[in-house]
């Protein structure tokens, strides 16, 4: 599809019957992460993944690397598709996107939401209280998000972008699935991760989490660089969430889907179909 200000999107659609999932990946990833969702949360759903602008398949262009222009073309994608019903899925930075969208489209179209292990802001900036950083899961104060911009951008960014993946493993990692996660990730460039980075981790999002109004599930790890106390923070504040924290036993780290796809897919298919 291509967006109302000129940018092709690559997105999948399984097609078939059943309320349909749209599943939004993570800064500088692809859809691709959502590979075993495909095979494993398919066979009962229609299954929607998009790579972003400046991600995978999609174009690249040199505007428009804001949380809030994602969030509209998601907007766009779901009317591309006409879907008037849909539940909402988001990894990462994907659940920035999907919490800017309800932020200015509302949850008019959503009839359930997972939020997979996205902190409520991601950068510490000097008015929050040590107890407001703690909550939030803040994982970079400012100089240190502005540092690592610089570092993305300059002449060793290669080596800084493998090094940003791999902290976001903990344990024994698979190296197949880190050498996958460190492939996807080269194909977003400088130009337009760098200024999507600063943007998505300078949002803070705790003012819309109580506005979220449909069944909601947030799922955390604690093998994962973000805090699983961040995700107990949000699943408090959305007004009656469930929260699912995987142990080390399960999945250690950011991408429980890649680790261990049976136990990520019976999570979210038993909050998906249960009855209301």
């Amino acid at each position: 599809m291509t967006t109302s200000d000129g940018v092709r999107l690559s997105y999948r659609d399984s097609g078939g019957e059943g309320t349909p999932l749209l599943m939004l990946h993570g800064w500088g990833q692809t859809q691709e992460m959502f590979r075993y969702q495909y095979e494993g949360l398919a066979p009962s759903r229609r299954v929607v993944t998009v790579d972003f602008r400046g991600h995978g398949r999609s174009e690249k262009p040199h505007h428009g690397y804001r949380i809030a222009r994602l969030a509209r073309d998601v907007r766009e994608l779901v009317e591309h598709l006409g879907l008037e019903r849909f539940d909402a899925l988001g990894w990462s930075m994907g659940v920035s996107v999907w919490w800017s969208f309800i932020d200015q489209y509302g949850t008019g179209g959503i009839r359930r939401f997972v939020a997979v292990d996205q902190p409520a802001a991601v950068a510490a900036v000097p008015w929050m209280t040590p107890d407001e950083q703690r909550d939030c899961g803040a994982i970079f104060d400012v100089p240190g998000l502005l540092e690592l911009g610089a570092a993305l951008a300059g002449p060793d960014g290669d080596r800084v972008r493998h090094d940003f993946v791999r902290g976001m493993f903990s344990g024994d990692t698979d190296p197949e699935i880190l050498a996958f996660v460190a492939q996807e990730i080269t194909s977003t460039p400088a130009h337009a991760g760098v200024p999507l980075l600063f943007d998505h981790c300078a949002q803070d999002w705790r003012d819309v989490l109580h506005r979220i109004d449909v069944p909601s599930l947030v799922i955390g790890c604690d093998g994962s660089h973000v805090d699983p106390a961040s995700q107990r923070f949000v699943a408090d504040a959305v007004p009656d969430a469930r929260l699912h924290i995987f142990p080390v036993s399960v999945a250690s780290s950011h991408f429980p889907f890649l680790e261990n796809p049976p136990a990520f897919n019976a999570v979210v298919d038993k909050f998906l179909t249960e009855a209301p």
